[in-house]
């Protein structure tokens, strides 16, 4: 019987995730003619979205075409890529990263562009209309929703402020308060509810009425129906992290979860080790996502220059 091997290389920077920041990260490194690595689980937070908004000159494309487009830069520049998963790292003379596939790549820096997952909140419906009618961010895809007839589903007081918000794209705006009682809104809250316009009803959300595959109301768990046509979500943010915690990189505790506390370039307290784009915080749009990975791969280049320079004899 014959023993499989593990097949074991050496790149200067390994970037773990890629979309937007992982990309474009990885395209400055290629440029500055670094031995680059991009391992990519294919999974990217904006799948869902037809399009994406909001991103100067790609207004409008799609996510996948977006990604496309970025994968065959990056390969112009010898970059390489590789579809899997990243498993497990461990941090020695450098960075040792196992892939799903049985490989283990190294690195003299690693970057951890592995973004976030949206948790939506368990009502009926709401998976299967995410990204279409069901939507979270009024950036994002508020301009294509316009003037029409919004709910916003609260499931904490923050849900006040998104109602707040959208109105900006539609004076016919509907807070559904789901799991916020009443009591929980501020005199605040109430007087900017009320001079918005947004109605504000009380009791938990059971459903989403659909039809001819077009959202077309709210059910309360009373079986009272709000007239809607598209619904507001603030899914829970959960950041893939894991790799950075395995190496004892620091966190911080925010509203959005818990992120690696990072400086302005995107390194962590672990020297050699990134992160960028949804990785290092919960509001970054794909223009941000793509600041961040440019910004991490620019200070990498300049970190592997000096740090050859100082180790000449």
């Amino acid at each position: 019987m014959t023993e499989k091997c593990e097949v074991t290389e050496k790149y200067e920077v390994i970037v773990v995730g890629g979309g937007a920041a992982g990309l474009s990260a990885a395209l400055v490194l290629g440029r500055a003619r670094r031995r680059t690595l991009v391992v990519d689980a294919g999974e990217p937070r904006n799948a869902p979205a037809a399009h994406m908004q909001g991103y100067l000159s790609r207004d409008g494309m799609s996510p996948a075409e977006f990604l496309a487009a970025g994968r065959a830069e990056i390969a112009r520049y010898g970059v390489e890529l590789v579809q899997d998963r990243a498993v497990d790292v461990v941090r020695g003379a450098d960075f040792a990263v196992r892939l799903a596939g049985g490989r283990t790549v190294h690195a003299r820096q690693l970057v951890v562009a592995t973004g976030l997952k949206d948790e939506l909140p368990p009502v009926a419906g709401l998976a299967e209309r995410f990204g279409r009618d069901v939507i979270h961010c009024p950036y994002c895809h508020g301009w294509e929703v316009r003037d029409r007839a919004f709910g916003v589903l609260a499931t904490t007081p923050l849900g006040v402020h998104q109602a707040l918000m959208v109105t900006q794209w539609s004076k016919d705006v509907t807070l559904f308060l789901h799991t916020v009682a009443e009591e929980e809104l501020t005199e605040e809250d109430l007087r900017r509810l009320a001079a918005a316009g947004v109605h504000v009803v009380p009791g938990e959300v059971a459903g989403l009425v659909v039809e001819d595959d077009r959202l077309t109301g709210v059910r309360l768990a009373d079986s009272r129906v709000h007239e809607r046509e598209v619904l507001f979500v603030a899914p829970r943010a959960v950041p893939q992290t894991d790799l950075l915690t395995r190496l004892g990189a620091e966190t911080a505790e925010t509203p959005f979860g818990t992120y690696p506390v990072v400086d302005g370039r995107g390194l962590t307290s672990v020297p050699g080790l990134w992160a960028a784009g949804n990785a290092s915080g919960f509001a970054e749009q794909v223009v941000n996502a793509a600041s961040r990975g440019y910004r991490a791969g620019a200070a990498i280049n300049g970190e592997l220059l000096m740090a050859d320079l100082d180790a000449a004899p």
